[in-house]
């Protein structure tokens, strides 16, 4: 039986992950900082005997070894970072985004593991126009978020070279689903459930990016890791067009079924370090076989279907 650690495996995208594998039979290693990561996300993983779990600051890594070293790890899905753009500051992505890479890399280095997936991000892009593809450059990135990001997939480069880590690296685009512990969505509903009347928006509601159904996340996560087998495997992931946040917004009102009046703060952002219009090209990752089931704003329909559900009870 093959065994995984993953990192970050009680977030939002973690903890659909950690499920995915043990339904197809593997011994998974879950560890999570709980920064933004929630222990209900993986309380319906407990049942299965091939789960173990442990809190764990994957970025003081060596304190832990104990724990891991249990374990003939043979792959590492590496998750854990500060995914909430709009909480970051250097200290933050320095600590949660980097050195959970480099330890992580470390830990592979020297327990001689020799694959590593990485969840990184669109953002890496920096503000750009047109569809990017995985050759566009220079990279030049606008938050301390998307430069821990680049930086670690520098490191993660480097480190398949050096050590003959075979490396899958995943630029995500904005995910979206159940277990969600922040994002637009997520916040929408939950500020309109505490003032039905008023809905703040941060920006003026033209900010476009592509959305992903979680499920359509984890199905290419998994396709990419199976049928791409270069040395470093690099790759964006996005379903088919892009979701305005006032579509957004909309969409979240019509389901909550409320007259609540959005009031748009102003501005081409939300903040400072946010990219507010992004487009990736997939044609390398559809052309591997991968295809999503969902296009953009029918991702954005279905998760606020289960953020309402799963929070109403």
């Amino acid at each position: 039986m093959k065994t995984i650690l993953v990192t970050g495996a009680a977030g939002f995208i973690g903890s659909h992950l950690c499920a995915k594998l043990l339904e197809d039979g593997f011994q998974v290693i879950g560890v999570d900082n709980l920064f933004l990561g929630d222990l209900k996300n993986i309380e319906p993983l407990r049942k299965y005997e091939f789960f173990h779990w442990r809190f764990m600051n994957v970025y003081c890594l060596d304190y832990y070894f104990d724990f891991l070293d249990k374990y003939n790890i043979d792959t590492v899905f590496h998750l854990a970072a500060n995914s909430d753009i709009s909480l970051s500051n250097a200290e933050i992505e320095h600590k949660n985004t980097f050195l959970t890479t480099y330890n992580i890399l470390e830990y592979c280095r020297k327990k001689g593991i020799k694959e590593i997936l990485f969840s990184s991000s669109g953002a890496v892009y920096g503000e750009t126009t047109g569809y990017i593809p995985e050759t566009y450059g220079p990279l030049l990135p606008i938050s301390h978020y998307a430069a821990t990001k680049l930086a670690s997939e520098a490191y993660i480069c480097a480190y398949a070279s050096m050590y003959d880590i075979k490396s899958w690296i995943l630029r995500f685009p904005n995910v979206v689903g159940g277990h969600a512990t922040h994002g637009a969505i997520f916040d929408f509903i939950n500020r309109i459930r505490e003032n039905p009347k008023v809905l703040d928006v941060l920006g003026d509601g033209t900010q476009k990016k592509p959305y992903l159904y979680i499920k359509d996340l984890i199905g290419a996560i998994d396709f990419i890791w199976k049928n791409a087998s270069e040395n470093v495997n690099l790759y964006n992931i996005a379903g088919m067009g892009e979701t305005t946040v006032a579509e957004i917004a909309e969409s979240v009102i019509k389901e909550m079924k409320t007259d609540t009046i959005i009031n748009y703060k102003g501005g081409d952002r939300g903040w400072k370090g946010d990219v507010p219009q992004y487009r990736c090209d997939t044609k390398k990752l559809f052309d591997l076989g991968w295809k999503p089931q969902y296009d953009s704003f029918n991702s954005v329909i279905n998760a606020i279907k289960d953020i309402i559900n799963e929070t109403e009870t």
